[in-house]
């Protein structure tokens, strides 16, 4: 599947692999890579790279919004191959190395299999490495609180629930926030399209999650960048009030 590429501001690319998103800013020659797909989607994020004028050995870093497989999945081999910098919420860096692993299992997957759509998409995550395992070797904290000195100048922002270490970005200059999996816009085993959370077996805490949506929703900006479903566009505390009514 190769990736699309879509510009949303000037130096700020939402790019959707299959059936995950991951997100470009771009600063002159340098850019931050924002999640890597799942480990099938490797080569839809070179040509998503290339498709902006840049290149892996020009990513400054791979900031993550959670460690699951399909946000995780090449930021090892960026790592490994290219001295790129994995950068994380201390919490989230442990998750990163496998130390241990808050995610949706096979049981969780066969318990669900009786909703519309996961039968589909299990076998498609398969296809594409989802349940692979690829590590960070040497994952790495925020250097410090704030903007990160980074293209895009993103602002990570703790939003704990989907996972303890979740964090979503900020990008206030342009009023964007990159939500990951703290909130969505759509998913491949949703009928519903719009804000929402994710189906409640991929969260580690539910209530975190549902909680979570106040800290995006108190975040300036109008655009808001999914690591699932399309961009979407307006009020950010309305995107975050329509999830939760639709979470109840």
């Amino acid at each position: 599947m190769r990736a699309e590429v879509r510009q949303v501001a000037d130096g700020t690319y939402l790019v959707h692999g299959s059936n995950v998103n991951w997100v470009i800013l771009k600063d002159g020659d340098a850019v931050t890579l924002v999640d890597t797909g799942y480990p099938g989607d490797r080569q839809g994020v070179l040509e998503s790279l290339a498709a902006v004028g840049s290149s892996p050995e020009a990513v400054a870093a791979v900031l993550i919004t959670h460690a699951h497989n399909d946000h995780l999945g090449s930021a090892e081999y960026l790592r490994a191959t290219h001295g790129t910098p994995v950068l994380l919420h201390p919490a989230e860096v442990p998750h990163a190395r496998r130390e241990f692993l808050q995610q949706a299992g096979t049981g969780d997957v066969l318990r669900n299999l009786w909703r519309p759509g996961v039968l589909p998409w299990a076998v498609h995550t398969v296809r594409v490495g989802g349940t692979e395992q690829h590590p960070v070797t040497a994952p790495e904290p925020f250097p410090a609180d704030g903007k990160l000195d980074l293209p895009g100048r993103p602002v990570p922002v703790h939003t704990p629930g989907h996972t303890d270490g979740h964090c979503v970005y900020h990008l206030p200059d342009a009023g964007i926030v990159i939500s990951g999996d703290a909130l969505v816009s759509g998913h491949a085993i949703s009928r519903i399209k719009g804000p929402q959370l994710l189906t409640d077996f991929f969260h580690h805490d539910r209530a975190g999650a549902i909680a979570s949506l106040d800290l995006i929703g108190a975040l300036d900006g109008d655009t808001l960048l999914p690591g699932h479903g399309p961009v979407h566009h307006g009020s950010l505390r309305a995107a975050a009030e329509q999830a939760r009514e639709r979470a109840s």
